[in-house]
């Protein structure tokens, strides 16, 4: 972020009646249990603290294969939110967007079809053209494109990733790793429609024409795992099968991680095992959805005087099941001295979640909408107390 100053602090302890004191998280790698054996590396976290609940070789860079769509969707859902692009809005395909190999959904050079129908083609049917032309109308070019990818690495604060493409088809130094793409598929479903995609196993473009397509997805688990909605399977001959898997159960999140398994057979009964293990051994307790206003922070020669700031991700936290009750103390610092422009989404303060003095959930706040600069008018008016009246 641009902006930078002093915090302003509020402190409010609470009682979370349904909370109880994570203390004994086995050895933050699954407790040696093995569960994912039959792959290069692979890891298990859970989505709203990121807690890592199994970790193997997670920090390995190994090529991500189409796990790569996973930053690609995220760029997409962030300018859908921003207003940046529409849903209905019409994207057109170039030749090199319809030339690319691998899955596709065949798109004709000068065809068209809704960000809607990209974005269905990209979550279920893995599309690579689809993936292109996105990048073409988001960045001008897949080249520009691929820029922002890496740009939003660095913003995120992953190490060991570094993107060449939108697609994930074969090329040189395009890597990444099970600890980052947990973190980049975290950062997706903050954007909660994006489940209504990856989540659905079978769906058709150009319905009611006679180039009718199928999509059918190329996550499994989907289908045969209850509470599996997403995220995104990878496979190259170099990659091998990869998967980045999230399910939900009883309101509670999982991202798992598996790199280079030998078979779909084998990644997805290695993805199975994770599952399962989170959802035996751990509970998440809500604590703020998104979106909850949590404060006030001012702005300096703003054409508002303040901004709402609010949280920026379903807050959670995470226990081993049946543990005592504890205090939990909210620790809430709102930025001073941001001045406009702000923008939708801009940070303008932190949440801590903190108990015994460790802190266990620290989060974003931010900007509830943007704020433009003044006109001169209004800070003329604002210099001598006036205020616009309503007739």
């Amino acid at each position: 972020m641009r902006r930078k100053g002093i915090f302003s602090l509020m402190i409010v302890s609470v009682m979370i009646t349904s909370l109880f004191a994570p203390t004994a998280f086995a050895n933050e790698n699954g407790g040696g249990v093995q569960l994912a054996d039959d792959s290069l590396s692979a890891v298990l976290i859970e989505r709203d603290t990121g807690k890592v609940l199994y970790d193997k070789n997670s920090k390995e860079q190994l090529p991500p294969a189409s796990m790569t769509k996973i930053m690609t969707m995220l760029l997409i859902m962030e300018a859908l939110d921003e207003g940046r692009l529409k849903w209905d809005e019409k994207i057109r395909t170039s030749e090199y967007a319809a030339s690319m190999g691998g899955s596709q959904i065949f798109l004709e050079p000068g065809e068209e079809m809704t960000v809607e129908e990209m974005l269905r083609g990209i979550a279920i049917g893995s599309a690579n053209d689809a993936s292109v032309a996105m990048a073409e109308r988001l960045a001008g070019s897949e080249e520009e494109f691929v820029k922002l990818m890496n740009e939003k690495v660095k913003e995120l604060g992953l190490k060991d990733t570094a993107f060449k493409n939108s697609t994930g088809l074969p090329t040189d130094n395009h890597y990444s790793t099970a600890h980052d793409m947990a973190v980049m598929a975290k950062e997706l479903l903050k954007y909660e429609t994006i489940t209504k995609f990856t989540g659905k196993y079978e769906d058709y473009l150009r319905e009611g024409s006679d180039k009718k397509f199928w999509l059918v997805n190329t996550n499994r688990l989907v289908r045969f795992y209850p509470g599996v909605d997403g995220l995104k399977t990878g496979f190259t001959s170099e990659a091998k099968y990869c998967l980045t898997a999230t399910a939900e159960k009883e309101g509670m999140r999982v991202i798992a991680v598996v790199f280079g398994a030998p078979t779909s057979k084998s990644r997805n009964a290695q993805v199975t095992k994770m599952l399962d293990y989170a959802f035996s051994q751990y509970e998440s307790h809500p604590m703020y959805e998104k979106g909850r206003v949590l404060g006030k922070a001012g702005i300096s020669k703003g054409s508002e005087k303040n901004v709402e700031a609010v949280t920026s991700e379903r807050i959670s936290l995470l226990t081993k099941k049946g543990e005592d009750i504890k205090k939990i103390e909210e620790k809430i610092s709102i930025k001073k001295d941001l001045k406009a422009p702000i923008e939708k989404g801009d940070q303008v303060g932190t949440l801590k979640l903190i108990q015994d003095g460790k802190t266990l959930v620290e989060t974003k706040l931010v900007a509830s909408e943007a704020v433009k600069k003044a006109s001169w008018w209004q800070l003329y008016k604002r210099s001598f107390g006036m205020f616009t009246r309503t007739e």
